[in-house]
C-alpha cells in the first residue's frame, strides 16, 4: 500500500516527506488522459493526520502509474465535509504553466519551439522541456499567452503544428514522437470483451470510395472519374457501403486518373476508411472475480499511449487503438481502469475542465445532503 505525501504550497525540494504522509487517506486516484487532463482526487477524513494543512495550492506527491516516479499535484478544490470526509481535487504541477506567460517569438522546429517557451517566459519558469521530434515547421507566438495554452488544444499550438504525445513528468514537459509502445496485446470484439463496456461504431465505416473531380466552364461541365469508379478500402466485408468523395478542391487543373486514384488512396489511409472507431473501457475493480478478468489482466500493465490491436471478426478487419485514459489507484498501487480509443489534441480542455469538476463536486455534496 502506498500513501500520498503532503507538502506546503511553496516547497521546492521533494526528496523528503514534507509536512507528512497522509496515512488516513480513504481513497486516492489519479486520472490521466492522452494529451489531456492529469488530476488527483482524494477522500480524506477531517480527523485524519495533517488534515488542517491540506489547503488551496498545497502540493501532494503520489504515484500516477507504474512507470514514473511519484508525481506532484497542486490542490485546487476541497469539498464541504460529508460524514466527516472531504474530497480533495488537485491538478498536476504542470498546470502551473497556465500562470507563466510567454512573450511573442517564432521557431522553426519542435525543439526550438519548446525551448523558446522557457527562454521567452516573462517570469521565472522552473520547468524544463524535451522532445525527440525532428519535425520542421513554422511556429509562432504572436501575442502574449500562457505557456500551457501554447502547448496544445488550439490552432497554431505546438501540438497542432508538430503533433506528438505529451508526457508531464513533474517539472519536465516531454513531447514524444510516440510515448507509448506496443506490448503485443490483442483484443477481439465479441470474444475476450464479453460483458465489458465497449462501443463498436460502424456508422462511419465505408467499404470503398467513389472519387470525382468536377468543373463548370462556359464550354460545358467536366467530370473526371476513375475507370473502375470505386477505390476499395483494405479488408474483406460482408456488406457494401460506398462513399462519394469530391476532390475538386484538391486540384487546380484537371487531374489524371493516376492523380485522382493516388489522392483517394491517401484519403483512405489517412482517415482509416473501412475500420470501425474503437471505444473501450476496462474497469478492473468490477472484473476481478469474473472470467473475463483472466483474459484481460495483461491490460493492468499498459501505459498511456500504448498501442493495442483490436480485431473485428464480423468485418474481417483489424485496427489499433491507444490507451487514452488511465485511472490509477494510488493506495493499491495498480491500474483501476483503462480506456482505449483515439487520441485527441485537447490540452485546452483540461484547463476549462477544472470548473466543471468543482461544479460536479458541489452538486454531489448537495445531493448527498438531501
Amino acid at each position: 500500500m502506498s500513501y500520498p505525501i503532503l507538502y506546503s504550497a511553496t516547497e521546492t525540494n521533494f526528496d523528503h516527506n514534507g509536512i507528512g504522509i497522509l496515512s488516513a487517506c480513504v481513497s486516492c486516484e489519479v486520472t490521466e488522459e492522452a494529451n489531456g487532463i492529469f488530476e488527483l482526487a482524494m477522500q480524506y477524513p477531517m480527523d485524519g493526520v495533517h488534515f488542517a494543512e491540506i489547503g488551496d495550492r498545497a502540493i501532494i506527491k503520489a504515484k500516477a502509474d507504474q512507470f514514473r516516479d511519484p508525481q506532484l499535484f497542486r490542490v485546487y478544490a476541497i469539498s464541504k465535509p460529508m460524514n466527516g470526509v472531504v474530497t480533495v481535487l488537485a491538478e498536476h504541477i504542470s498546470y502551473d504553466l497556465s500562470g507563466i506567460p510567454v512573450k511573442p517569438f517564432s521557431a522553426s522546429t519542435a525543439y526550438s519551439a519548446l525551448t523558446g517557451l522557457k527562454n521567452n517566459a516573462v517570469v521565472d519558469c522552473p520547468f524544463d522541456f524535451w522532445t525527440n521530434k525532428t519535425t520542421s515547421a513554422n511556429f509562432e507566438v504572436s501575442t502574449p499567452a500562457s505557456i500551457r495554452s501554447r502547448l496544445g488544444g488550439a490552432v497554431g499550438s505546438i501540438l497542432d503544428v508538430y503533433g506528438g504525445e505529451y508526457e508531464f513528468d513533474n517539472y519536465t514537459v516531454k513531447l514524444h514522437n510516440n510515448r507509448g509502445m506496443n506490448r503485443g496485446v490483442s483484443i477481439r470484439y465479441g470474444k475476450n470483451l464479453t460483458d465489458i463496456k465497449q462501443d463498436q461504431n460502424c456508422s462511419n465505416v465505408a467499404t470503398g470510395i467513389y472519387p470525382y473531380w468536377y468543373l463548370e466552364t462556359d464550354a460545358g461541365n467536366v467530370l473526371i472519374e476513375l475507370p473502375e469508379k470505386v477505390v476499395s478500402a483494405p479488408g474483406t466485408y460482408n456488406f457494401v457501403k460506398i462513399r462519394t468523395l469530391d476532390l475538386s478542391a484538391e486540384f487546380d487543373v484537371q487531374p489524371t486518373h493516376e492523380q485522382l486514384r493516388a489522392k483517394t488512396q491517401e484519403y483512405i489511409k489517412k482517415n482509416n476508411i473501412g475500420v470501425p472507431s474503437v471505444s473501450l473501457t476496462v474497469s478492473f475493480a468490477q472484473l476481478e472475480q469474473s472470467e473475463e478478468y483472466k483474459g484481460l489482466k495483461f491490460l493492468e500493465r499498459i501505459g498511456l499511449f500504448d498501442t493495442v490491436s483490436v480485431q473485428f471478426p464480423a468485418l474481417n478487419v483489424s485496427t489499433t487503438a491507444k490507451a487514452t485514459k488511465i485511472v490509477y489507484d494510488v493506495l493499491m498501487d495498480r491500474v483501476k481502469s483503462v480506456t482505449l480509443g483515439s487520441v485527441r489534441q485537447n490540452i485546452a480542455d483540461s484547463i476549462s475542465n477544472q470548473q466543471k469538476q468543482i461544479d460536479i463536486l458541489n452538486k454531489r455534496v448537495l445531493m448527498s445532503a438531501r
